[in-house]
């Protein structure tokens, strides 16, 4: 009993301390597509062996420092 007691705070504490990172270090963005192109990115992700998110947290970085790297975009 004890021990579910202790089990049950810790989850707790750390339910809190997770939302409390999330929400000062985490900036969701919503992002919609239709579906056939979040098909053509699942496949693209998984082809890469990725996770969408990853795939796209990837592809939007290679963008930034290309666009950065431009001179033509400055």
């Amino acid at each position: 009993m004890l021990l579910e007691v202790i089990a049950l705070a810790y989850t707790q504490a750390a339910y809190e301390a997770a939302k409390k990172y999330r929400d000062k270090n985490i900036k969701r963005v919503p992002l919609d597509m239709q579906l056939t192109e979040y098909a053509a990115l699942k496949m693209a992700a998984d082809a890469a062996g990725e996770k969408v998110n990853q795939y796209i947290k990837t592809a939007i970085r290679q963008r930034m420092e290309g666009d950065a790297a431009s001179p033509t975009n400055r």
